[in-house]
Formats: structure tokens, sequence, C-alpha cells
């Protein structure tokens, strides 16, 4: 059957439009036994590209699909009354998208499989606004609560503030017929007026998963379906307007602005400020960002557009060395994949060549180091490459992110959050090369080591002999938890902690910031130090000092504390609170591992063996958090623990009993900055500028003396259980 034609069959269901080689290929009409009817493009039997599907409940679907599920921009409409309009990935809301329900509220950002999932503006029928940070339909981090009435910033500020960013060429997509009263979102990246966001112009045309055999119909499409363009009309027009009219209608000093914080859903923290005094604090912090992060930059490698075309460079090349190395039949590495040989190079000149395509970009060379070790890396760790390309070099493209320390290096960070690329010095790229083989044995040896790992090494070269070189890593902190706090740990007490009135959200703290102790499972606390003996070991081997641990802790929150803020409040005598509210659950449970009932998908920072505990009889165990998910317990990833923080005397009533704060927390944990260049006269002359004669100063020069005390200071932060 080729061309075009119709075909009904014995259950009722027919198909009217475009045939090929057999298959519904092409435009055509499908009605479904059901009463169900789609509309829209076909490939080889299944729903792809743009259509219309009209449920038998009355569910309406207009946009992109995808082998059959909702994948790219699109517009679902409830039988209730709800709307979505944005993106979705594998059947589920994903990425940017607005939602306005039945009742008239309104929400526009970050949406992750269904839910309301990282930064957004929240905007309630009665006019009051919330902005802030979200995690699986929760509430959860700092943000924002303009109540109705209220001066406010406009929504263009709003979303501004809350990250959106007009260089996002695609957004990630994902959708379901799920009504997201439970849904919550991720990260935003866009920022343009939200008529042209949300307009189906834009909306299907902001998807580079569109082929050009679908996006001819991209002209036509809100002609057949008017609807689409005037929903989005009506988002944009009440959102803005309504934010407009606020700031103009209401006096200078009126009410107030609610600053919060949330904790998995929970109202953990709030301060009212007045809102033009929250204008005020705010100018100087912007300012004050904005310098910093030109600080922070590398050298101006592009003049102006030194970012853009840094990242269209280094996806070009590794979309061109994945490519060239996967279809190589997999072998064990040799002595000759390690050598000054082993490398892939390619010329990419902008209008395109023999081997690669013409790209937007400037003209550069590229290098790929070592592609077979990094290519049997990436299988140890799991890794599938066309995952890997997709992640690094689709559509979505990368963030850029300013470096956490003192190095100036560019990160970027993949669109899904799994990878981190990071700029490297000369020096850092020739440490690397020259461990290279060991740490392939090492990984290869120890499945649960916790030392960065590592997916690829390249160098780009521009014309006139500019070189910028990159290392691609794992991003341990993406996780399904969200990381409440971060610490960088070296052992040391010089100059180790941060400077209160820097702290932000995010930021990564140091060694004397940790006020916590870690109770854990004795068995799990055994593998944990057992592997990091191991992997310093291997660090002293290699002459490499300075490294650190990464810690990441999720707080879950304290089921008691909900309970005890929906309490009368008449309630003011604590003997008035029921017995059972002011003893908090056991938020925390370890039990038996099933495979069925846990996501077996690798992540970057995952690929070691199931853990076994002591507490459910030296068993494999999964960690079951209720009311969240259950997850498997490895090495660094999802580490059940107690934090205990000892309260200070000014902090207790009494002198003579001490408190001690106990919270139930996950720890994330990798040990990282492994690149770093042993040089024993440039930390001597540290040690005698300090005039800090410390022994843990001097001990840095020697690596053994460095991993005795890295691990010794882990050991009291994570005491032994009696």
């Amino acid at each position: 059957m080729t061309g075009k034609g119709y075909i009904v069959w014995p259950s009722g269901a027919k198909y009217e439009g475009d045939f090929s080689g057999g298959y519904l290929d092409g435009f055509g009409t499908f009605t479904g036994h059901d009463g169900s009817v789609y509309r829209g493009n076909w490939r080889m039997n299944i729903r792809h590209g743009l259509g219309r599907k009209e449920y038998p409940n009355s569910d309406i679907y207009d946009g992109s699909w995808k082998e059959g599920v909702h994948e790219g921009s699109g517009r679902y409409s409830w039988n209730s009354g709800n709307i979505y309009i944005g993106s979705w990935k594998d059947g589920k809301m994903s990425g940017r998208g607005v939602m306005k329900w039945m009742n008239g509220d309104i929400y526009d950002g970050s949406w992750l499989n269904g839910y309301r999932h990282g930064s957004g503006v929240y905007m309630f029928a009665d006019g009051g606004h919330y902005s802030g940070t979200w995690s699986k339909g929760l509430k959860d981090g700092k943000g924002k609560f303009y109540p109705a009435g209220s001066k406010h910033p406009s929504l263009r500020r709003m979303c501004s503030n809350l990250g959106y960013d007009d260089n996002t060429k695609g957004l990630p997509s994902q959708g379901s017929s799920i009504n997201s009263e439970g849904s919550e979102t991720s990260k935003p990246r866009v920022k343009r007026s939200l008529s042209e966001r949300i307009s189906v112009g834009g909306l299907l045309r902001s998807s580079g998963r569109i082929s050009h055999r679908t996006s001819s119909l991209d002209g036509n499409w809100s002609q057949r379906h008017p609807s689409v363009k005037s929903i989005s009309n009506d988002f944009s027009s009440k959102l803005l307007h309504d934010s407009d009219e606020s700031q103009s209608d209401v006096p200078d000093g009126s009410p107030v602005v609610y600053e919060r914080e949330y904790m998995q859903g929970v109202l953990m923290k709030e301060t009212v400020r007045n809102y033009t005094e929250q204008t005020r604090k705010g100018k100087p912090r912007n300012k004050h960002s904005v310098k910093e992060v030109k600080k922070k930059s590398c050298v101006d490698i592009f003049e102006g557009h030194r970012s853009y075309y840094l990242m269209l460079n280094l996806q070009l090349g590794i979309r061109y060395t994945v490519g060239k190395i996967t279809p190589v039949p997999m072998r064990e590495v040799r002595s000759s994949d390690f050598g000054d040989r082993a490398r892939i190079r390619m010329y990419f000149p902008r209008k395109g060549s023999q081997f690669t395509p013409p790209h937007n970009s400037i003209d550069f060379s590229w290098k790929d180091y070592c592609p077979m070790v990094f290519r049997n890396l990436r299988e140890m760790f799991k890794l599938d490459a066309a995952e890997y390309m997709m992640s690094i070099c689709g559509d979505d493209g990368l963030r850029e992110r300013s470096s956490p320390g003192k190095s100036g290096s560019i990160f970027y960070l993949s669109h899904d959050d799994r990878f981190f690329i990071k700029t490297l010095k000369k020096t850092e790229l020739k440490v690397l090369l020259r461990m290279l083989h060991e740490y392939y044995i090492h990984v290869k040896k120890h499945e649960n080591t916790l030392i960065t790992k590592f997916f690829g090494l390249h160098r780009i070269t521009l014309r006139g002999g500019r070189k910028v070189r990159f290392v691609v890593m794992g991003n341990m902190f993406c996780t399904e938890l969200r990381i409440h706090r971060s610490y960088d740990l070296k052992g040391s007490t010089v100059g180790r902690c941060t400077d209160k009135d820097k702290i932000k959200e995010n930021t990564t703290l140091k060694d004397l910031d940790l006020s916590f102790e870690f109770q854990m499972d004795k068995l799990l606390r055994e593998y944990l130090f057992k592997q990091i003996s191991i992997d310093c070991e291997f660090l002293e081997s290699q002459q490499i000092i300075d490294y650190s641990l990464l810690l990441g802790l999720h707080f879950r929150a304290p089921e008691h504390l909900k309970a005890l803020l929906e309490l009368p409040t008449t309630a003011t005598n604590s003997d008035s609170l029921p017995r059972e509210l002011i003893i908090p659950p056991k938020g925390l449970l370890l039990v038996t591992h099933e495979p069925s009932f846990v996501s077996t998908a690798p992540g970057p920072h995952i690929r070691g063996s199931t853990l076994r505990a002591f507490s459910v009889g030296d068993k494999e165990v999964d960690l079951l958090i209720p009311g969240t998910g259950r997850f498997k317990v490895q090495l660094g990833v999802n580490m059940p623990a107690q934090a205990n923080h000892k309260l200070l005397d000014n902090e207790c009533d009494s002198n003579e009993v001490e408190l001690f704060e106990v919270y139930d927390v996950v720890l994330y944990m990798g040990i990282i900055d492994i690149l770093q260049e042993y040089n024993v006269k440039k930390k001597i002359e540290h040690a005698f500028k300090s005039l800090q004669f410390d022994p843990q100063l001097i001990s840095v020069v020697e690596p053994k003396f460095y991993a005795s005390r890295f691990i010794n200071f882990l050991k009291k932060k994570f005491p032994e259980q009696p």
C-alpha cells in the first residue's frame, strides 16, 4: 500500500490518509474503535510529528509527537477545563510550560515527569503571586509570596529573577494525560514575552526535534486549530495585565512581601518585608552578582560571544568523535590507546567539509584524547553512547555555570543535569593524561570508587593558536531528591570557612561550616571508609594532594513540624500539644532490596553494586522514603543517616543539659579536584605567607600525610557506633 487510501479494521477502527510501503506513513486521520480521533502525521504506523488527538473522555492534545507519545511542544485540554501549553517528553509534561486550572490559577515555569519541579511563578485567581522553586509538585526552597492587592514586580522581572535565559534554543519536552493539580517543575531557561513563549508558532518552532518533513505544517497549524493561539493570548494578557495593574494602582509602601522557605512542602521559615525595602535591598546584590560573573568567566575568547561559540564547538566535536568511535568493535584497551598517537583530530571549517557539517560558529580544530579509553570507561559506567550524545549535543544545549572555586574555569551543565563539562589548565590536562592508565585500572577493579568519573577529554584550537581544553565529568548531584546543602571537605581548619554574608542557597560550604555529626548503619559506614581508604591510596600513589570530598545533604522535612503549624492559634502552651506531635516520626527506612520496586536505569554517578546493611540482617537494601519513593542504596548514592547538631550554650535555655537537633538526611558524596598539580614549593610558600605554622599546613606537601588527615577528619564527622 503506497499513496493515499482508506482502510477499515474489523474492530471498527478506520484510517484515511497517506501510506508508504504498507505502513501508515505521512498525514492521515485515524478513528479508533473507542471513539478517539487522531489527525496528523504518522511514521511506520506510529504517530510521529505534529498531530491532534481527541480522546474518548473529551481530552484533547494538539502538538508534537514522537514514537507514539507526546514529545516536543503542545497543548493539552482536560475535560475538567484545565489547560497546559508547553513542553513534553516521553508522554509527560517536562521542560517549560504554562498550566491554567479551571478555578483561574495559573502556573508558568518548569516541569519534570508531570510535576512542577524547579523554578516558576504561580498566580492565584485572586491576584496573589508566588515565585520560587518546587520539587516533585511540592514547594521546596526559597521563594516570595505577594498577596492579592500588594505591590509586586512585573511578571517579566520575576521570570528574569528565576533564571529564564534568552539564549536557550530548545526546551526539554515531556507530557501525559495526567490531571496536573499535583504537578510542579524544573529549571526554566527562556525569557521572552509570555505571548511569544506560549504562542503556537513559538512553541512549535522552538522544538528542535521536529523533522523537516513535518515542519511544513507549522504555517497552517494555527489556522486548523485557532484555539491554541487564543488560549495563549488569554494567558499572556491576563498575566501581564494583572501584573502591571497591581504595580500602578497600589501606592508605594503598601503591604508586603512574604519571603518564605519550604522543605518538601512544609513551611520552615517566613519573613515579612515591605516591598520597597525588599527592592532596595535587592539592587546592590544584583550589581554585585553581575560583576562576579564577569570576574569569574574565563578569558574573553570569542569577543562577547565566547560562551555560545565555545558550546557549539564542543557539541560538534563530541558528536563527531563519539559517532566515529562507537561503531568500532568493543575490545580491551592496549598500551597504544594511552600514547601520544591515541588522538582523533579534525578541522571544522564554518562552511563544512567532506567530513564535517556546516555550522554557525567560527572555524576551529578539534582534538579528542585517548578515545578508545574513554569509550571503554563510558561502557564501564553503563552509559549508552546515544544517550550520552543526546544529553550533551542535543538541541536543548548546555547551560553555563560560574566556577565555584578560584580557578576561573568555565563550567557547563548538560540540559538534563547529568554531566559537568569543565575547562582545564594545560597542567591539569597533563595530570589526567599521566594518571589515565592507572585510573582506568582502578575504576575497572573498584566499581564502587568515589573518585570523579571522567567521560571524555578534548581540546579546541582556534585560529591564531588559542587552545581551550575540556573534561566531561558525571554530576553526582543529578538525583531525584533535592540537595539542600553541599560541602567541600579537605580535612583542614585553616581558611576553611565561608563568609556568612556570602552564603546563598546554592553556596558550597567548607569544613568549619559543617556542624553536623552523622550516624550511619554499621555496615554502610564500613563500606564507605574502606572505599575512601582505597581511593586515597590510589591518589597517594599518583602523588596527588589537595583533593576534596564533595558532600551533598538532602534533609527530610520533619513531619511533626507540619502538624504543629496546622494547630489552632489558640494552642499557646506547649502542655496543650498532643505528645505524639512532639516526637518526630521515622522519616527514612532501610528495607530489603527488591529490584522490581526500584529504578535500575544507570546515572552518571551510579555504577556500583547495591550495599548491604547491618540493620536488616546483612542483606542488600533499598531506601524507602514514606510519601516519596524507593531508591537503591549504593556507595555515595542514596545513603541514609542521622545528622546530629549540638546546640551551643546561647541556643539552649539551660547549661545543665546538652541538647541536639536530629535530622534524617540522605547523603551523596564523591572525591573531586584530583587534577591539581603537585607543587611542593608552592605549598610551603603558602604555609609561610599565612604565618600560621600549623602542622596541617606543612603536612599537605606529603600525599600520605594529606590522605591521613583527610580520612581522620571524616571519621570524626562519621563516628563509629557503639
